[in-house]
């Protein structure tokens, strides 16, 4: 392969990553405002941020897809940890904005 077959290669492959990157970012959006939705109902029916049962349950589900995907599962649980960590911080913060905000009406 010459130096120009190697560049043109090169800018595919990296387009690709731009796509699946910009796909990410929107599939992690999409799975924020639905987890934000969870975080008002918990709020609102006054239910823990966490959840751990759930919690694991997802874990094992995701380091079974990451095996069946041939992705290293313990990137995918760390991955996975880092999501759900942000959640529940988010969990948090919308339990206590529901709180101030009955606090306030009251």
């Amino acid at each position: 392969m010459n130096e120009i077959d190697i560049k043109a290669q090169l800018s595919s492959y990296r387009q690709s990553i731009d796509n699946i990157d910009a796909a990410l970012v929107h599939l992690l959006a999409e799975r924020f405002r639905c987890t934000k939705e969870v975080g008002v109902l918990k709020a609102t029916y006054k239910l823990p941020p966490a959840d751990p049962a759930r919690e694991e349950f997802q874990i094992a589900r995701l380091r079974r897809l990451a095996v069946d995907a041939n992705l290293d599962p313990d990137f995918a649980e760390k991955f996975l940890n880092f999501i759900i960590k942000e959640v529940i911080r988010h969990h948090e913060q919308i339990a206590a904005d529901h709180a101030a905000s009955k606090e306030k009406t009251a």
